[in-house]
């Protein structure tokens, strides 16, 4: 894989940054396949950047250039004896993609995690996205052997 020579940056989102956070939530979606719902994204994008208990955003940035995006929430587990963080988004524009950005960008959030005291960094992959399953571990993360099931509450 080639290694960008620039480095990204990761500045923490605000409530001034939720149309382009947006803009690139939906082309995320799309790529993924993942319903997007124009309001239920903006109030659940505005509850996070208003509530640093729930996570944090960072947009990903080659100088001023908009590149990406990662999303961590928090929860709490007992396997994990506290607080664990929640790789909840990552999306990289196409022209950031296979040049390292993608480790950097998990090398900020496991550094992030680590300095505010939580006990570990989980995140879910597609079955089908091998490009992902290898980056993730070659960053460390561990595939575990259980299913990850979902009771839908609000809809």
């Amino acid at each position: 894989m080639p290694e960008s020579t620039t480095f990204p940056t990761f500045d923490p989102a605000g409530l001034a940054d939720a149309e382009p956070l947006l803009t690139l939530m939906r082309a995320f979606y799309a790529e993924e396949g993942l319903a997007y719902e124009d309001a239920r994204a903006r109030n659940a994008l505005a509850a996070l950047l208003a509530d640093a208990s729930l996570g944090r955003i960072w947009l990903v940035r080659e100088g001023d250039a908009l590149a990406g995006y990662v999303v961590v929430t928090l929860g709490y587990s007992l396997e994990f004896a506290g607080r664990f963080a929640l790789l909840d988004e990552i999306y990289l524009l196409e022209p950031y993609r296979g040049r390292g950005w993608g480790r950097a960008t998990l090398e900020h959030v496991a550094n992030a995690s680590h300095a505010a005291g939580l006990k570990a960094v989980r995140l879910e992959v597609e079955d089908h996205n091998a490009r992902a399953y290898d980056l993730y571990g070659r960053a460390g993360y561990v595939r575990h052997e259980r299913g990850l099931m979902t009771l839908f509450l609000d809809r």
